[in-house]
């Protein structure tokens, strides 16, 4: 047999080097070659491009020189990871291009819209006409047609807040006053240079699927969906969730909090403790309001709430607060959780293939419908509790309604039609809740509803249930997979929406969430933690225990009044 040693020999410098992709197979190309270059001739499908790639554990841009042998996992348009970066990258585009042919024109990236965009609007001239629109929209084409690089580069701290003092941009200005390294990455394109938290595509030539539509002051970018990166949805009515966009950006004028600069300058001056106070009256006064409707409405065919959201919205401390602001208005409330009413898990299991407790038919929607009627009609109904350990119903409390009690039902199929079934128009009163967050880092960078979310639940999972971090973003995409079927399609059928998010609330999350974050060590969590440290940064932390213990945020960072308050216990039973 050979001895392996006697193989071994003096070797010479080789001038190429070799990429090993997840599927098995090897290129081979000049030492210095952009990842790009390597990733573009192995996947040549332009309607799904890889965006970045994981390069031995790493995340890296397709900008970045292959100088050594590695193992390569692309990260594709189609990936959560790979959309946001199209995203990102589809918002420099816009912004250069629009300084290119409008250089007086100050464009806001504002907050997204349901079905694939982003509202934008223009500050110090009006917004663009139909015309300036379809120019600034066929610039933008050209760009990508020219395939441009997006280049990154280093530029000391006094050397971007120079490039965006001249442009007139201080918010960018009064953040960089406060960061603690010597430089920051900047990209730049065609002339332009900007600054992003997160990664970029390597060329314009990626970002062929996008629009741009004119809607009330300002204009939309549209953008794909990743589940289908070659197509931009149909658009859809977003009334009541404009409405309340509009709503929160009056909120934050009032605390006077319109970017993290401003937060952070709360924070410092001592200020921060009038910003808690007034936030949390903004969200008491709109729950106020919300159970004085209920009360105006309230009589023998108007005695059931319907309350739906995404994970980590705050619908449980909602539900709680309007409990008690509706027996102010001398409205007896009965909560029901529509989670008791699974299918037992031996007939899911019986009907074949994965069961998904997110999705309606893991409901025994009959069942529901059968008891929600009984109680209304003032019949004596046995509410069954689900046994998740056992798969199974078991039985509860054994109610009637009061005459002055209605009934509160929170779930996440609280919005879905057929779920309400049988019931007559304006029967039931529908409320949407989530955390709709419109305090940006600056006027490019957005902050997006679904990481304040993401934040809040690592830090409840943390705080109540041991989850480590990893854990709870490993399961973030099949969360969000759930939402985008169950709720989101429906969150316009509302009767009202509330607003979860808190003007501070990311300052009291920061210092609870990135020592979780830091543990994280496998690659793709990684990279994710990574993504959330990176604009966290950016926030001074706030850790004053003032925050008054009903408020939202409770809920997830701990400490909560209402964890234990169950208004059924003191009104519902006349048994």
């Amino acid at each position: 047999m050979t001895n392996k040693r006697q193989l071994i020999e003096p070797g010479e410098p080789r001038e190429t080097v070799q990429i090993t992709l997840s599927d098995g197979r090897i290129f081979a190309g000049p030492r210095d070659t952009p990842l790009h270059d390597f990733l573009k001739t192995a996947y040549p499908d332009r309607d799904n491009p890889p965006v970045v790639a994981i390069v031995d554990g790493t995340l890296r841009e397709l900008a970045w020189p292959v100088v050594i042998d590695g193992n390569v996992e692309p990260i594709f348009v189609s990936d959560s990871d790979g959309m946001r970066i199209y995203c990102r990258s589809l918002s420099f585009l816009l912004i250069v291009a629009a300084h290119d042919l409008y250089p007086r024109a100050h464009v806001f990236v504002d907050y997204s819209v349901p079905y694939g965009g982003y509202f934008c609007r223009v500050e110090d001239r009006d917004t663009f006409t139909t015309e300036e629109l379809a120019n600034l929209k066929e610039h933008m084409r050209q760009l990508v047609s020219d395939d441009l690089p997006i280049e990154r580069l280093r530029a000391s701290v006094p050397e971007a807040a120079a490039i965006f003092s001249e442009r007139g941009e201080h918010d960018k200005v009064r953040l960089l006053e406060d960061v603690g390294d010597d430089h920051v990455h900047l990209y730049s394109l065609n002339g332009f240079s900007d600054y992003s938290y997160g990664y970029m595509v390597a060329t314009t030539g990626a970002l062929h699927t996008f629009t741009l539509e004119s809607f009330s002051d300002g204009f939309i970018l549209r953008f794909p969906r990743r589940e289908d990166p070659t197509r931009l949805l149909p658009a859809q009515r977003f009334t009541e969730l404009r409405r309340v966009f509009n709503e929160y950006g009056e909120w934050l004028d009032v605390v006077g909090i319109r970017n993290v600069a401003s937060l952070n300058e709360s924070i410092r001056s001592g200020r921060i403790e009038e910003v808690v106070l007034v936030s949390e009256a903004l969200h008491e006064q709109r729950i106020a309001e919300i159970a004085s409707t209920l009360a105006r409405r309230h009589d023998a065919k108007h005695r059931l709430v319907f309350i739906a959201g995404p994970s980590s919205s705050g619908k449980t401390t909602f539900s709680k607060r309007l409990a008690v602001q509706l027996v102010a208005n001398g409205i007896h409330p009965y909560p029901l959780g529509m989670d008791n009413y699974f299918i037992p898990r031996a007939k899911l299991e019986a009907r074949g293939g994965k069961i998904d407790f997110d999705s309606l038919s893991a409901l025994d929607v009959d069942y529901f419908q059968e008891q929600l009627h009984a109680l209304l009609s003032g019949e004596e109904v046995t509410i069954p509790r689900y046994n998740f350990q056992k798969g199974q119903r078991e039985d509860g409390d054994t109610i009637r309604l009061k005459p002055d009690q209605i009934l509160i039902v929170e779930g996440i199929h609280g919005l879905n039609p057929k779920l309400l079934e049988g019931f007559a128009d304006g029967e039931v009163f529908r409320i949407f809740v989530s955390a709709l967050t419109q305090l940006n880092l600056d006027s490019h960078n957005r902050v997006s509803t679904t990481d304040t979310r993401l934040i809040r639940r690592i830090v409840r999972d943390a705080v109540y249930r041991g989850y480590p971090a990893e854990k709870t973003l490993e399961m973030w995409d099949n969360v969000r997979r759930g939402e985008k079927q169950n709720i989101f399609p429906y969150q316009e059928q509302a009767d009202v929406m509330f607003n979860s998010a808190l003007a501070y609330e990311l300052s009291v999350l920061k210092p609870l969430v990135e020592p979780l974050l830091l543990q994280i060590r496998a690659p793709r969590p990684r990279i994710e933690a990574e993504r959330l440290l990176a604009f966290l940064r950016w926030f001074d932390s706030y850790t004053s225990k003032r925050i008054p213990g009903n408020s939202l945020l409770r809920e997830f960072v701990g400490g909560s009044t209402l964890r234990d308050f169950t208004p059924s216990l003191l009104l519902a039973s006349d048994g």
